[in-house]
């Protein structure tokens, strides 16, 4: 598929997620009507969710209780891989940009470590979602946040404005991974810095795992190579580039994948700096 066939997959697919998530079911059997499986990672049971559920699947990607008690409820829906807050150290007054943030629940956590003087901003092409985490942030009362709707590889942000950007499980789905990270470059200020959750493999995947449809909404037909990650954030202009796969063996069987996967598809933290010259 082109890049905006699969942007529709993937807007479709998480927009059924969202009211999914809202209506409380399971998503329904059948086709989305781009050819795949209904659920992510071609599950009936959520959007790379596998049948576990979200407090489990949270506490697999790195958040702790508390974490998940500080965002509003139905804020967290289990689509992440990671935990960039754990590599992100964000300050109190700092300026984050969460790319596909969802229904908010990373950039709830980022408003509570940027404080009153810090600001959060959420962007995400799904039109479901934004509403969404739109309706979280007045609900938990959170004023440093805002969400915008838009494409990671556009971003609706002014240059050199923001201080971090943190991403959780969302690189991996764009068909333009290098205009992301030209984005992500072009929006951070001097000295600014990566802090992504994402997944990537040891080495290229089998034509047949790339070609699927339902595997790439599902965050893992689309995922990059270490290599190729790494040189994307060198030629977009970024250093102290720093890409560490983790055992996802947990995960992948959490997300209800084959287990032939293990050894080649990882969660990893993606860490980068933009020049303060």
């Amino acid at each position: 598929m082109d890049a905006d066939s699969i942007r529709a997959l993937v807007r479709k697919r998480y927009g059924e997620r969202a009211r999914q998530a809202e209506g409380g079911g399971a998503a329904p059997a059948g086709t989305d009507g781009l050819g795949a499986p209904s659920g992510c990672c071609g599950t009936a049971e959520g959007c790379c969710g596998g049948s576990a559920s979200i407090v489990e699947l949270s506490h697999v990607l790195g958040y702790s209780d508390s974490d998940l008690d500080a965002a509003p409820e139905g804020a967290n829906l289990g689509l992440g891989c990671g935990n960039p807050h754990v590599i992100a150290n964000l300050k109190p007054g700092e300026t984050v940009l969460d790319l596909g943030s969802g229904a908010g629940f990373d950039c709830f956590l980022a408003a509570r470590q940027v404080g009153e003087n810090g600001r959060v901003i959420g962007v995400d092409m799904t039109p479901e979602m934004l509403e969404r985490a739109r309706r979280n942030a007045v609900a938990g009362g959170f004023r440093n946040v805002e969400f915008r709707l838009g494409e990671i590889e556009h971003l609706p942000v002014a240059d050199q404005s923001v201080d971090v950007i943190i991403s959780n499980c969302v690189i991996n789905l764009s068909p333009e991974k290098e205009q992301v990270f030209r984005e992500a470059f072009r929006v951070l200020r001097p000295g600014g810095r990566l802090a992504i959750s994402d997944v990537v493999t040891a080495a290229p995947l089998p034509p047949e795992v790339q070609a699927d449809v339902a595997l790439y909404a599902g965050c893992v037909a689309g995922a990059a190579t270490v290599d190729e990650v790494k040189a994307m954030l060198a030629a977009a202009g970024f250093e102290q580039i720093a890409v560490t796969p983790r055992a996802s063996g947990q995960l992948l069987e959490q997300w209800g994948l084959d287990s032939s996967l293990a050894g080649q598809v990882f969660s990893a933290t993606i860490e980068a700096v933009k020049p303060a010259r």
